[in-house]
C-alpha cells in the first residue's frame, strides 16, 4: 500500500453512519514519491471510511489510488492515523480548529507567535507561561490546561477507536461515560457500549467486538444480538417477539446456529434480562367455521419473549387499569347535573360518563368537540374542589392542551417529576396528590411510559384518556389507546358530529373524508386552506416544497416559512424525504452567511437561524424527543451549540452531544404527533408507497390548523386512502386488560 502524509484542508463529505468521508489534503512536503492526482491548488482528494477530522489536522494515510469515472483520480484510504503537528503553520490550524476547548483561531495565532514549534510543549509542561500572553488570564489558562489533559487522555482511546473505525465524538462520549477506565471495559465487553451509550448500535460494538479478536459464538455476543434483535422489534412497536422469530433474526444477525441462540435465551431469563412466556389468547374466536371460545376462557399457543421491563410494564398497567375500576367515583360526581346548552347529548353523555366511571376513554376525530368537553369536565372537577392534573405525551401536546383549556399542563414526565440519576419522584410508594387525571393525545402513549404513569396514581384516583384513535400509534412499543378500546374493559365515548366552525374548513372535513376511505377535495381559490400541487415523482416534489417555502406561502398567507410552516414527509430518503429536504430547506431559509456561525458535526451542518428537532429524551437538559427550537450561538472556542426552545427556554449543548440533535424544515409524519402547526406541506408520491397509508395520511393532515397542502399525485394519495391496513402491533394489553391475572 501506499503512504501519504499532509494536512486536512476541508471536508468534503462526512456519512455519520458508516464514516464514509470525502476530503480535500494537503500532502506534506518532501515525500519520496511525487504525489499523482493534485488539483490546481495542490490538493489531493482522499475517500474512505476514515475517523471524524477537522481542518488542520495532521494525519497518515495508508491505501491505494483509485480512478473515479467522474471525479477522476483519488486516493482511496485504508487506514488513518493523526498525527501531531510539527510547524508553526500546522500548530496554529491544529489549535484554531476548534479540537481544545477555549482555543479559537485568533488566541490560536496569538500563542504561536509567541512559542513558535514549543507550543504544544509548552501547553503541556507549563501551561503558566500561557498567562504570560495579552488577554489571557489565570482562568483562561486553567480552562485551555484541563481541556489540553482531557483531550491528551482521550487520545489514547480515540486512537485505539479510530482503528476501529469509531468516530471523535463517540470516542469522547466514551471518554465521558467511562473515564480512565475506558480502554479496560471496552477490551473486556465492547458490548457494554451498546447499553450505556446514545449512538453506539449492535453492529459498532459488534464491529469492534470482532476486530478484537472476541470468538463469533461467545456468550456476550450471543446474548447482545438476541436484546438487539428485541430491540429492533420494539421501534417497530412491538411488545415482545415469539420465540420462533426471534430465534430465527437472531440466528442471521450473529450467523450462528440456533440452538446457540436458545442456549443465550436461557442464559438471558435466568439473568431476569427478558421473561418467556406461554402465549395465550383470552375471549378469542378460533378461525372460521370453528367453535367460539367461551367468554373468559383462554387459548394457549407458543412461547413469546419480552424484555423485562415491558413484560412488568404490559402486565403492571392491566393490573393498575384493573384495579382503578374496582373503586367507584364519588357519588357528588355521579349526581351532578351537567349545565350548558353549548354542549350537544353525545358530549353530554360523555361527560357523564367520564365523572361517573372510575377509568374511561374519550374519543374522536377533528372538530368533533374533545377539547369543548375536556373544559367541560375541568369546569365540573374545579366546582366540587377536587384535586386534578393534565398531562400528555409531548411537550408541545401540552404546551396546547394547556392553551386550550386555560388551564397548567404538563408532560407526563414533568408530572412525576423525573429527575436524571434518580428516577421518578412520583411513583407506587409516593403517589401523586391527586384525585382525578386527564390524559391527552393518549393514541401516543407507549407502554412504558404508561406503565410508569399509572404506578404514581393512588387506589380511587379518577382516570380519563382522551385521544384520536385513528392517528398513529405511538413511536415507542405498544398501542395503548386502541388495546384499550379493543378490549371493551372501560367506557369508550366516541364524538363523531363536526361543528359548525369545523364544517367550514376543507382541513377538517377532508381529514373525516379519509378516514372513511374517501378521497379529499381541493379548494378553488385562494380563500380556501386545503391545497394540492402536482408532482409526479420526488424531484418535482421537492422543487415545488421549496418553493412553496421560500415565496408562495409567506407572499400569499403572510407566514414565516421557518416559525409556521412545517414540512412532513413519509419516509427519510430520496429527494422528497426528510434528509434531503432538510438540505434543500436550510440552503433556502438559512443559507450560508458571514454573519452566521455554523459547524458540520455529525454528517449535518448546523447554522445559527437553523430549525431543529430534538430526538431522543434528554432529562439532564429537560428536553424531550419531538421538541423543535431554533439555533441561536455557536461557540467554537467552547465547542458548544445553545438552542431555544418554547421561544424562550435556552439550552446548551456540546458538540459531542448534537447527535441527538436533527434540521427539523422537515420531520417524519411520526415527530409531528401531538403537535399542530399554522400550515402543513406534505409530500404524497408514489415513490413513497412503501409508507403510504391511510392513518399517515390522516395524522399529517390533522396536525395542519389554518392551511394543509399536498404535493404530489392522485394515484399515489389514492394508494394511501385505500390502505387502511393496520399494522399489528404484537401486544397482550387487550387480552390482560379482559383478563388482568393473566
Amino acid at each position: 500500500m501506499t503512504q501519504i502524509e499532509g494536512s486536512v484542508e476541508r471536508i468534503t463529505y462526512y456519512n455519520k453512519e458508516n464514516g464514509y468521508t470525502v476530503i480535500r489534503m494537503r500532502p506534506k512536503s518532501g515525500q519520496n514519491k511525487r504525489i499523482p492526482g493534485l488539483n490546481l491548488d495542490g490538493l489531493l482528494t482522499v475517500v474512505g471510511n476514515l475517523p471524524e477530522l477537522s481542518p488542520g489536522e495532521n494525519i497518515r494515510l495508508e491505501g491505494d489510488y483509485t480512478t473515479h469515472a467522474k471525479h477522476g483520480l483519488q486516493f482511496k484510504a485504508l487506514n488513518c492515523e493523526k498525527l501531531t503537528p510539527v510547524t508553526s503553520t500546522a500548530i496554529e490550524r491544529y489549535l484554531g480548529s476548534g479540537l481544545i476547548k477555549g482555543i479559537g483561531p485568533k488566541l490560536a495565532k496569538r500563542i504561536v507567535d509567541v512559542f513558535q514549534e514549543q507550543t504544544l510543549e509548552i501547553i503541556e509542561n507549563e501551561p503558566q507561561r500561557l498567562s504570560d500572553i495579552p488577554g489571557i488570564g489565570e482562568d483562561r489558562t486553567a480552562k485551555i490546561k484541563s481541556a489540553w489533559d482531557e483531550q491528551q487522555r482521550v487520545k489514547e482511546i480515540m486512537l485505539f477507536l479510530h482503528g476501529h473505525g469509531v468516530s471523535t465524538n463517540l470516542a469522547v462520549k466514551i471518554f465521558k461515560t467511562y473515564g480512565d477506565q475506558s480502554l479496560d471495559i471496552l477490551k473486556e465487553n465492547p458490548y457494554q457500549l451498546e447499553e450505556d451509550i446514545y449512538g453506539v448500535g449492535f453492529k459498532t460494538a459488534d464491529k469492534l467486538a470482532q476486530d478484537l479478536g472476541l470468538p463469533q459464538d461467545h456468550p456476550s455476543r450471543i446474548e447482545a444480538g438476541i436484546v438487539y434483535a428485541i430491540n429492533e422489534s420494539l421501534n417497530e412497536g412491538h411488545v415482545y417477539l415469539p420465540v420462533d422469530l426471534l430465534t430465527q433474526r437472531a440466528s442471521e444477525l450473529l450467523e450462528v446456529p440456533s440452538d446457540l441462540v436458545g442456549s443465550g435465551l436461557d442464559r438471558l431469563s435466568k439473568g431476569d434480562r427478558i421473561r418467556s412466556i406461554i402465549n395465550f389468547h383470552a375471549g378469542a374466536e378460533r378461525s372460521a367455521g370453528g367453535p367460539v371460545i367461551a367468554e373468559n376462557s383462554i387459548e394457549y399457543g407458543d412461547q413469546i419473549v419480552y424484555l423485562t421491563p415491558f413484560y412488568h410494564s404490559e402486565k403492571g398497567v392491566a393490573e393498575k387499569i384493573s384495579e382503578l375500576n374496582a373503586y367507584s367515583a364519588g357519588p357528588r360526581q355521579g349526581q351532578l347535573i351537567i349545565e350548558g346548552e353549548h354542549l350537544s347529548d353525545e358530549q353530554k353523555k360523555a361527560l357523564q360518563t367520564s365523572l361517573v366511571n372510575p377509568v374511561s376513554v374519550i374519543t374522536g376525530g377533528p372538530g368533533t368537540g374533545k377539547t369543548t368537553c375536556l373544559k367541560a369536565l375541568i369546569q365540573c372537577i374545579e366546582r366540587q374542589n377536587i384535586r386534578y392534573a393534565l398531562a400528555s405525551p409531548t411537550g408541545r401536546a401540552a404546551k396546547r392542551l394547556s392553551e386550550a383549556t386555560s388551564r397548567p399542563a404538563s408532560t407526563i414526565h414533568r408530572l412525576l417529576a423525573y429527575a436524571p440519576g434518580t428516577g421518578y419522584k412520583y411513583h407506587k410508594k409516593n403517589p401523586l396528590k391527586i384525585d382525578f387525571l386527564v390524559i391527552d393525545e393518549a393514541s401516543m402513549l407507549d407502554i412504558l411510559l404508561a406503565h410508569h404513569l399509572l404506578q404514581a396514581l393512588r387506589p380511587g384516583t379518577q382516570l380519563v384518556f382522551v385521544g384520536d384513535v385513528d392517528q398513529l400509534p405511538p413511536v415507542g412499543a405498544g398501542n395503548l389507546l386502541r388495546d384499550i378500546i379493543d378490549s371493551n374493559a372501560v367506557p369508550i365515548s366516541r364524538l363523531t358530529k363536526i361543528y359548525r366552525q369545523a364544517e367550514d374548513s376543507k382541513i377538517i372535513t377532508n381529514a373525516h373524508r379519509i378516514n372513511k376511505g374517501d378521497l379529499p377535495s381541493f379548494s378553488k381559490t385562494t380563500a380556501g386552506d386545503f391545497f394540492i400541487f402536482p408532482a409526479e415523482n420526488d424531484e418535482e416534489a421537492a422543487d415545488w416544497i421549496v418553493d412553496l417555502l421560500s415565496a408562495r406561502i409567506p407572499n400569499q398567507f403572510n407566514m414565516d416559512p421557518v416559525d409556521d410552516i412545517q414540512v412532513l414527509s413519509p419516509m427519510y430518503r430520496g429527494r422528497a424525504g426528510v434528509s434531503s429536504l432538510n438540505e434543500l430547506l436550510q440552503n433556502a431559509l438559512n443559507p450560508v452567511d458571514k454573519q452566521k456561525s455554523d459547524v458540520k458535526l455529525f454528517g449535518q451542518t448546523f447554522r445559527v437561524g437553523d430549525k431543529v428537532m430534538q430526538v431522543r429524551n434528554n432529562y439532564d437538559k429537560d428536553v424531550f424527543n419531538g421538541d423543535i427550537g431554533q439555533v441561536s450561538q455557536i461557540n467554537k472556542i467552547d465547542q458548544s451549540l445553545s438552542i431555544i426552545f418554547d421561544s424562550v427556554r435556552k439550552v446548551s449543548y456540546d458538540f459531542s452531544e448534537l447527535d441527538e440533535v436533527v434540521l427539523a424544515y422537515a420531520v417524519s409524519v411520526h415527530k409531528s404527533q401531538g403537535s399542530e402547526f399554522p400550515a402543513v406541506v406534505m409530500p404524497v408520491i408514489t415513490q413513497h408507497y412503501i409508507m403510504l397509508q391511510r392513518n399517515l395520511i390522516y395524522t399529517a393532515i390533522t396536525r395542519a390548523e389554518q392551511l394543509c397542502i399536498l404535493v404530489g399525485n392522485y394515484k399515489a394519495l389514492s394508494i394511501a386512502v385505500r390502505n387502511n391496513k393496520i399494522t399489528q402491533r404484537n401486544s397482550k394489553l387487550a387480552e390482560r386488560l379482559k383478563m388482568p391475572y393473566l
